[in-house]
């Protein structure tokens, strides 16, 4: 598992989902669908994913 947590250059719109699926062995699809899924539960998840956006530095 790669011990990092950077969004890459190839990504869909701002590369959390793909470095959060790079990060934790699971590919970028199936992390969007998990977020989108979130999305029905109330709670926080589009602040947390600006909050990741900004903070997640991109790969070099």
């Amino acid at each position: 598992m790669n011990s990092s947590l950077v969004r890459p250059r190839d990504r869909m719109i701002a590369g959390v989902c793909a470095g959060l699926g790079r990060r934790f062995g699971m590919t970028p699809n199936t992390v969007r669908i998990l977020f989108v899924l979130s999305c029905l539960l109330p709670g926080p998840q589009f602040v947390v994913y600006i909050a990741l956006w900004v903070l997640m530095p991109n790969e070099e």
